[in-house]
């Protein structure tokens, strides 16, 4: 039994303190009955996101390290992981819309993790080929289309609409904190047990998602099929919502060319830092992780940044630093290994912030402004541009990195990501702290 004595010890205002920490527990989807299926999709993201961090550095450092992939090879491998998204990436909106979305989560997830085992199986027979990491990439891909088209549409259907943009911060906080954590211990097990048994973790992390999905309690009735009009038809809208909607051209621009960018120089980023930087597996991995911290403090303060910032300023302001920030890469050449190091890291850690704030800005602004119906196809056009452009990117840095050098490629990389700041940096978003009430399309009536 506590006794008068003990409780007057208590200090002053930790009452008040654990008061209000149990009200934000209580309030937040974390806590509140109106987040429970939230956080089925939640948990089983986290456990997805955490094996692909670890996974995703395995498999370009398979290419390296096991097979003696080149720099057009490399080139060519982040192409193929990528592809899907330019060749599917429109039908697949229209084909999500006709869909239950839970059902796409979890075969997308079943076909990523049976696909990734294939590879393991592979190698520990003797027949791994480079023909064959290509195929698995792809097939990859492609389910990666479906789930992530289905994923930002699946989440308006299980928040609120004036939580969209929480549930968007709370899911960034479970891939950035996988980012600071997967690609250290990623390198550390490549180094530790090699890529391939690295890869069977990541396909046995889709599995355990799909766990979490079958949780989710929400059911979707879908359209009905006297309703469906040819796949042309329905792709067309999506398409015609994106480029008819000033704000969401100007996002749309921006990503797209920073996506461009950003893969001129990523495809050839392994190949980089081993080869040209002399690096060990262990250290790549350390330095994402390190890099990835800004990322994860990102993802804490987005809701902070853009409630103080405003949500139209946020997207137009935090792609800025993020995009000068990516010239501290190619500088780390010829460098000592410990400045080097600094570089790499500090250069992730600011790209990280900035993308996370930005893109927990916009991928919110644009679920909003778009009608329920819609969000499947207009996510897949929306992703068909800024994601369909990855695999260009990726090969011409394959192409330029053969021919030029790699050092060649990480700068065309910068200069292009400097010119992706302009479409958002000189429009109205500038001036907008948040999206017009009349624009909203998930607002109550008035």
């Amino acid at each position: 039994m506590t006794s008068p004595t003990d409780a007057s010890r208590t200090p002053p205002g930790a009452a008040g303190h654990g008061g209000r920490l149990r009200r934000w527990y209580a309030d937040s989807l974390v806590g509140h009955p109106v987040g429970r299926d939230f956080r089925q999709l939640w948990l089983g993201d986290t456990i997805s996101q955490v094996g692909t961090q670890v996974g995703g550095i395995a498999l370009p450092l398979l290419a390296v390290t096991v097979l003696g992939a080149s720099a057009f090879e490399m080139g060519l491998l982040a192409t193929f992981e990528n592809l899907a998204f330019l060749l599917v990436g429109l039908p697949a909106g229209a084909w999500v819309d006709r869909m239950r979305r839970r059902q796409v989560l979890i075969w997308g997830d079943l076909v990523r993790g049976v696909a990734l085992l294939a590879l393991p199986v592979a190698w520990w027979l003797g027949v791994l080929t480079f023909p064959l990491v290509l195929v698995v990439a792809t097939v990859v891909g492609v389910a990666t289309v479906f789930f992530d088209v289905a994923y930002q549409s699946y989440l308006p259907s299980l928040v609120p609409s004036e939580r969209i943009s929480e549930g968007n911060a709370k899911l960034q906080v479970s891939q950035s904190a996988a980012q600071v954590a997967g690609p250290g211990l990623g390198g550390l097990l490549v180094r530790a047990l090699g890529a391939p048994l690295v890869i069977l973790l990541d396909a046995l992390s889709f599995l355990g998602s799909i766990v979490f999905t079958l949780r989710i309690r929400h059911r979707e009735d879908p359209p009905s099929r006297a309703d469906r009009r040819p796949l042309h038809v329905e792709v067309g809208e999506g398409l015609r919502f994106v480029a008819r909607q000033p704000l969401l051209r100007r996002i749309v621009a921006t990503t797209a060319t920073s996506n461009f960018a950003s893969n001129i120089g990523g495809a050839l980023l392994v190949l980089y830092v081993v080869r040209d930087l002399g690096m060990s597996e262990a250290e790549l991995g350390l330095v994402l992780s390190v890099g990835a911290v800004g990322g994860l403090v990102g993802a804490f303060v987005s809701g902070l940044v853009i409630r103080v910032v405003g949500e139209g300023r946020s997207i137009a302001l935090s792609i800025v630093p993020a995009s000068a920030a990516a010239a501290l890469v190619p500088l780390a050449a010829g460098q000592d290994r410990a400045v080097a190091f600094a570089l790499l890291a500090v250069s992730m850690a600011v790209y990280g912030f900035g993308v996370v704030v930005y893109n927990v800005a916009q991928v919110s602004f644009r679920q909003r402004l778009c009608p329920r119906p819609l969000l499947g196809r207009m996510n897949a056009s929306v992703r068909f541009v800024v994601w369909g452009v990855m695999p260009l990117g990726a090969f011409l840095g394959g192409v330029i990195g053969s021919q030029a050098g790699v050092l060649t490629a990480l700068w065309v990389g910068v200069a292009v990501e400097a010119l992706a700041v302009l479409p958002v940096l000189l429009s109205p978003l500038v001036r907008m702290r948040d999206l017009p009430r009349e624009l909203d399309a998930h607002a109550p009536p008035p």
